[in-house]
């Protein structure tokens, strides 16, 4: 809820701002219309929009740890806090008045629409009130004083400025957002809303009567000298309403094309920003062929310790003497990434017949490995770059090796609480750095489950010992490393 009043105002206060600084003074009064109220339907949409834009990450961690759904059979069901029922009841009072208020208004309205003296003008029902008032309008109806009407004191100006009331419905924009400001009566930025909406309702009949009747001047000093009653009712359309310079300078506003198409256009860049800001979320890259990658690495690894099982690995120092000589599964991670690729040249995963062929020739006899030969060093980066593991002659590793870092993480793992009827499942990715310390630092969440289920990944990621850091030619460098972690609760 938190999450969706944020994004929401936000929208509102950007749209809002967007129509004063551009819209408001130009003369397309029916655009602006239409701007205002998708405007409210854009920010109650928006908070419900995500778009998700992948995002690369570390390929270290090929498995996911899977967190075990037994953990939920611990989580102590919490109890709603005291002062978010006090709230909540505080909130459904208030609500409860301001709507008795707006359905006492409009019940008033509708009541005044029976009166007995109804006559039927320019297909709109006219009620001739008892009542000293200017005309007002109201859905199908417009509201006169009847003595001014048998008299003939009331202007076709202000007749025909009350027909566009009713003709463009401009009573269902002021309803909507009266009920709006009833449910979310707690945020002032409707206040202004309402403002610019009937504003803009002047305009549009402002506008449509100096058109029709051709005397500007006539008209101004007509409202003006009207200008001096209050407005009875604020559902209704009221012929007075902020008689201001703001309305009489538009009048008299002529907007070229190509101003007004320039504003416009502008709109566009403006709308995808904060669409941008608001829904876009960045996520771990989940393509088949990268999920499939790690498979791959492994089957390769499997296969390369086949095929290099009766080989003998020569390891050589600094001075290219041979020091040592080792199998392939006694051969350290930098060691084992500089041994010849079995499949060089050839697509991976190979084909039934070439897989045979391959592995009933078996490697060579002897192969040396020399790290320090200048093909199998890496460039060293400016000081303060984090690295990424393909930039390394080794790996970063937890001390007590990658499996044991995965029973870690499983283990200390505590699956949030979630309403009885919320499963959750699915994965959460973090991305951490390996500092040259070995600590682990920069967590950042990229996606998760929801309930706290990223940050928990976090917490659990801040207890871990220290890892042997990553290196390029046995210096050791901060690297960015991945984790991807299968959350699912039990059944």
């Amino acid at each position: 809820m938190t999450a969706f009043l944020i994004k929401s105002t936000i929208a509102l206060c950007v749209l809002l701002g967007v129509y004063y600084l551009l819209l408001e003074k130009e003369k397309f009064n029916q655009f602006n219309r239409f701007f205002l109220l998708g405007s409210l339907l854009i920010s109650f949409v928006i908070p419900f929009v995500t778009i998700e834009i992948i995002g690369e990450v570390s390929s270290v961690a090929t498995n996911s740890v899977a967190v075990p759904g037994k953990i939920t059979a611990e989580i102590v069901e919490e109890k709603t806090p005291v002062y978010e029922i006090m709230g909540w009841l505080l909130y459904g009072i208030i609500t409860a008045v301001l709507f008795f208020r707006f359905v006492k208004n409009l019940y008033k309205l509708i009541q005044k629409t029976n009166a007995v003296s109804v006559l039927k003008y320019q297909n709109v029902r006219l009620v001739l009130l008892k009542e000293q008032t200017l005309p007002y309008t109201f859905l199908n109806t417009i509201f006169v004083n009847e003595e001014d009407y048998q008299n003939k004191k009331i202007e076709s100006e202000l007749f025909t400025h009350e027909l566009i009331h009713v003709n463009q419905k401009h009573s269902v924009d002021v309803l909507l957002i009266e009920l709006i400001k009833t449910i979310f009566w707690f945020n002032p930025i409707f206040i202004f809303y309402k403002k610019a909406i009937q504003l803009n309702h002047e305009f549009l009949a402002d506008s449509k009567v100096v058109k029709s009747h051709n005397n500007v001047s006539f008209y101004q000093h007509l409202l003006l000298s009207k200008a001096n009653q209050s407005p009875i009712y604020y559902l209704a359309s009221n012929l007075n309403y902020s008689i201001t310079k703001k309305r009489l300078i538009m009048m008299t506003t002529t907007t070229s094309v190509s101003r007004g198409l320039f504003k416009k256009t502008l709109l566009l860049p403006l709308l995808t920003g904060l669409v941008y800001l608001l829904c876009a979320k960045t996520v771990a890259q989940e393509l088949k062929a990268k999920a499939t990658s790690g498979k791959e690495t492994t089957k390769k690894a499997s296969l390369f310790a086949t095929y290099y099982d009766n080989t003998t690995f020569k390891i050589k120092d600094d001075k290219g003497t041979v020091v040592a000589e080792k199998k392939y599964k006694e051969l350290t991670p930098a060691e084992k990434k500089v041994v010849p690729n079995v499949f060089e040249g050839s697509k991976f995963p190979p084909n039934n017949e070439e897989l045979e062929e391959k592995l009933e020739k078996g490697g060579p006899e002897s192969v040396e490995i020399d790290l320090y030969d200048s093909k199998n060093q890496k460039v060293k980066k400016e000081e303060g770059i984090v690295y990424k593991t393909s930039d390394l002659t080794e790996n970063p590793v937890h001390p007590d090796g990658v499996v044991a870092f995965y029973k870690f993480v499983g283990q200390n793992y505590k699956m949030p609480t979630t309403p009885a009827d919320v499963k959750l499942k699915g994965r959460v990715y973090v991305t951490f750095v390996v500092e040259k310390d070995g600590t682990l630092a920069d967590f950042k969440l990229l996606r998760d489950v929801g309930y706290g289920s990223g940050e928990e990944a976090i917490r659990v990621l801040k207890l871990c010992p220290k890892w042997i850091p990553g290196k390029v030619n046995g210096e050791p460098v901060a690297v960015m490393y991945s984790l991807p972690i299968t959350v699912q609760s039990a059944e």
